[in-house]
């Protein structure tokens, strides 16, 4: 049985220049996410998927393996995270590499533990899922949202709900960004969810998020 661990790591960032190894707590954020994969040790390779030779590099220092860069293809702002996968797994074919299980990291991940990914891969492992995606609840039920409407005023997206206790709704989840587990990214049906803590979470798109990421991180780890 044999995983490989996927970090995808562009060098393009709009908001956040260089964000993929910018320094995060003294050290690059890439590092964080190739060290909870090696950590974890259920992964027979560790890659990182760029098209910045200095972020592979950056990758080889902290142990992760560029076997190749990526293309121009799929380096661009539309190119889905599918669309890596899919490339790195084709490269890999080329050489005779063969993984029964793949995981995407995403680079920005400081918050993502080997512990973390050891329970996720367990869970996976046991059940019977084509995948597997970490997921938080939304801290308001979503049913009772407000739209503005054409007149510019506040209305219920599901008006039906406006007087129903919260308690009574469905809790509801959304993906957190961190990992995914695959065996055949052309055949995810079944996805099995993994759910996570608020306060190990932290999307990291704006300058204002980094330092809310930073203030989470010394408060995790005094």
């Amino acid at each position: 049985m044999a995983v490989v661990a996927i970090i995808t790591a562009r060098g393009g960032s709009k908001r956040i220049p260089r964000k993929n190894i910018k320094d995060f707590m003294g050290k690059p954020m890439l590092s964080y996410a190739i060290d909870a994969a090696i950590r974890s040790e259920i992964f027979d390779e560790v890659m990182v998927s760029t098209d910045d030779k200095e972020i592979a590099q950056i990758a080889v220092k902290y142990g992760a393996k560029v076997p190749f860069m990526r293309s121009c293809e799929t380096s661009n702002d539309y190119a889905t995270t599918l669309d890596v996968l899919a490339e790195v797994i084709y490269n890999y074919k080329k050489i005779n590499k063969k993984f029964d299980d793949i995981c995407c990291i995403y680079p920005c991940v400081p918050f993502l533990t080997a512990n973390i990914l050891k329970d996720a891969y367990k869970q996976y492992k046991d059940s019977n899922a084509d995948g597997l995606i970490p997921v938080v609840n939304f801290s308001y039920p979503i049913q009772r949202a407000y739209r503005i409407n054409q007149e510019g005023y506040l209305a219920f997206r599901e008006p039906e709900n406006e007087r129903a206790r919260s308690q009574d709704l469905e809790t509801m989840y959304h993906d957190v960004g961190m990992f995914y587990f695959y065996k055949d990214l052309s055949n995810i049906k079944k996805i099995l969810p993994y759910k996570m803590k608020e306060s190990n979470i932290q999307d990291i798109d704006t300058l204002e998020d980094w330092k809310m990421a930073e203030i989470k991180y010394s408060l995790l780890n005094n």
